[in-house]
C-alpha cells in the first residue's frame, strides 16, 4: 500500500521542477522559431547565391548529426545541470553573434556554436526521464512535446512582426539570444539537490536502477574530484596551479573516456531495429511535408494563404495531441511496442491517403489524424529507446536518436527532389513505401522485444 501511494507523492514533489522544464522547452522553440523562417532570406540579403545558401543552410544539420550523440552522452557523464547550462549559454552566444552577422563568413561562424550545442531539448527530455517512473514517462514527455510545439507555433508570428521594422532580423536574433539567457537563469535556479534525490527515487523500481545508481555515483565522483583536490591544495603556493591543471586534464580525460564508452555501448547494442524505424519514419514524415505547398497548388489550385492555414491547423493539432499521449499509453497498458506498431501503420496509411487524395477534403482528413499519429509515434520511439537502452544512459540514447533524425534531414531533400521528377505525389508516395518498410521491421522485431521484456521481468 505504501509503495502504491509513493508514486503520486513523488510526482507531486517533482511537479514544480517538471513544470519549469516545460517552460524551458516552450521558450526554447519559441525563440528558435522566430529565427528559422528568416534565415534563408537573410543569407540571400547578404549576397549569397542559391548554391552557397544551400551549403550554408546544411552546416547546422551536419553539425547536429555529429554532435547530438556526443553532447547527450556528455550530459550523462557531467550531469544535466552543467551540460544544460553550457548548451543554453553557448546557443545564446551563437544567436547573439547571428544578430551581428553582416557577412556570410560571420553568419557561418554564428551557426557553428548553435549547431554544436543546440541540444537543450534533448537534455531536457533526458532530465525528465530521470525524474519520473517508467509508467509516468510517456505522459510527461507528451506534455513537454506539446509545450515545445506551442512555442514553435507562436514564434514565427512574433518573428514576422519584428521583421516589419528596420533591422528586424538582427532584433529577432538578439531577442532569441535573450530568451536562451533567461532559460539559463531558470535552469540555474532549479532545486538541483532535490532533483538528484527525486530522480533516484523515481527510477528505483526500474530494471536499470542499479546501473543508474552506479552511473550517478561515477559521474558525481568524476565531477567532484577536481574541485575537492583544488580546495585541499589551495594554499600550496605555486605548485597548486600545476596540480589544478593536472586535475583538470584528468577530469577532462575521464569525461571523454566515459562519453566514448557510452557511445560505444549504444553503437554495439542490439538496438539497430529501433533506430532503423526512427530513420524510416523520420524520412517518410519529412517527405510528406517536403513539397506540401507546391503540391497543393499544382494538384488543387490552392492558394499559398489557404495552404498556410492548413499547415497551422495541423501544427496546432500536433501540439494538442501531446496531451493525448498519456491516456493512449494507459489504454494500451504501457505496451509501447504495440502502440508504436499501430501508430506507424496509421501514419503510413495517412501518407498514402494524402498522396492519392482526390480533393482538398481528403487532405484535410489525412492531415487531422496525421498530426496525432506522428506525435504519438515520436513519443513511443523515444520511450522504447529508453526502455531497451536503460535510463542510466538516457542522454546518450536520446542524442543518438537525434543523430538518426539528422541523417533523415540530409536524405529527405535528396529523395524528395528525385521523386518530384516523376510526379507531385512522388515524395508522399515514397514516404508511404518507407512507412510500410518500417511496419515490416516492427512486425518482424516486436516479438523479439516482448520476449526480452519477459525474460528481464523473470530475472528481476
Amino acid at each position: 500500500m505504501n509503495a502504491k501511494c509513493s508514486i503520486p507523492q513523488k510526482a507531486h514533489r517533482n511537479s514544480s521542477i517538471i513544470r519549469c522544464i516545460y517552460v524551458v522547452g516552450f521558450m526554447d522553440l519559441f525563440g528558435v522559431s522566430m529565427i528559422i523562417p528568416l534565415l534563408s532570406h537573410h543569407v540571400k540579403a547578404l549576397g549569397a547565391s542559391p548554391t552557397v545558401a544551400g551549403i550554408v543552410g546544411s552546416t547546422y544539420g551536419v553539425l547536429q548529426l555529429f554532435s547530438s550523440t556526443i553532447v547527450g552522452s556528455w550530459s550523462d557523464v557531467v550531469g544535466r545541470r552543467y551540460s544544460l547550462l553550457t548548451c543554453l549559454l553557448l546557443s545564446a552566444f551563437g544567436y547573439g553573434l547571428l544578430g551581428l552577422s553582416t557577412s556570410i563568413t560571420l553568419f557561418v561562424l554564428a551557426r557553428i556554436p548553435v549547431g554544436l550545442f543546440k541540444h537543450s531539448l534533448s537534455i531536457c527530455r533526458a532530465l525528465l526521464s530521470d525524474l519520473v517512473t517508467e509508467t509516468e514517462r510517456p505522459l510527461v514527455m507528451g506534455y513537454f512535446n506539446a509545450a515545445s510545439s506551442v512555442g514553435f507555433i507562436l514564434g514565427p508570428v512574433v518573428g514576422g512582426y519584428l521583421t516589419e521594422h528596420e533591422g528586424g532580423f538582427y532584433l529577432s536574433s538578439f531577442v532569441c539570444a535573450s530568451i536562451f539567457i533567461l532559460n539559463a537563469g531558470l535552469v540555474w535556479m532549479l532545486p538541483w539537490n532535490e532533483t538528484l534525490s527525486h530522480s533516484i527515487d523515481a527510477n528505483s523500481n526500474t530494471n536499470s536502477s542499479k546501473a543508474y545508481d552506479r552511473l550517478k555515483n561515477g559521474a558525481a565522483g568524476n565531477h567532484h574530484d577536481p574541485s575537492s583536490s583544488s580546495k585541499s591544495h589551495g594554499s600550496a603556493g605555486a605548485s597548486c596551479w600545476d596540480r589544478r591543471d593536472t586535475n583538470l586534464l584528468q577530469s577532462a580525460w575521464r569525461q571523454l573516456s566515459s562519453v566514448w564508452v557510452r557511445i560505444h555501448i549504444v553503437a554495439s547494442s542490439d538496438m539497430w531495429d529501433v533506430f532503423l524505424v526512427r530513420l524510416l519514419m523520420a524520412v517518410a514524415i519529412m517527405l510528406y511535408y517536403s513539397n506540401f505547398s507546391l503540391a497543393m497548388e499544382e494538384r488543387f489550385d490552392l492558394k499559398p494563404k489557404v495552404t498556410g492555414y492548413l499547415i497551422s491547423y495541423s501544427s496546432m493539432l500536433g501540439a494538442l495531441a501531446g496531451c493525448l499521449v498519456g491516456p493512449v499509453t494507459h489504454l494500451y497498458g504501457n505496451n509501447m511496442s504495440a502502440l508504436l506498431l499501430h501508430s506507424t501503420m496509421l501514419t503510413s496509411s495517412l501518407i498514402f491517403l494524402y498522396a492519392m487524395a482526390p480533393n482538398v477534403w481528403h487532405v484535410l482528413l489525412s492531415s487531422t489524424f496525421f498530426a496525432i499519429s506522428t506525435t504519438i509515434g515520436r513519443t513511443c520511439i523515444t520511450d522504447l529507446e529508453l526502455q531497451r537502452g536503460g535510463v542510466q544512459a538516457s542522454g546518450t540514447l536520446i542524442g543518438a536518436g537525434q543523430s538518426v533524425t539528422a541523417v533523415g534531414r540530409v536524405l529527405a531533400p535528396l529523395l524528395s527532389g528525385l521523386a518530384q521528377e516523376f510526379s507531385p505525389c512522388g515524395p508522399p508516395s515514397l514516404g508511404a513505401v518507407l512507412g510500410l518498410v518500417a511496419v515490416g521491421v516492427l512486425l518482424f522485431r516486436t516479438p523479439n522485444w516482448e520476449s526480452n521484456v519477459k525474460v528481464k521481468d523473470k530475472t528481476h
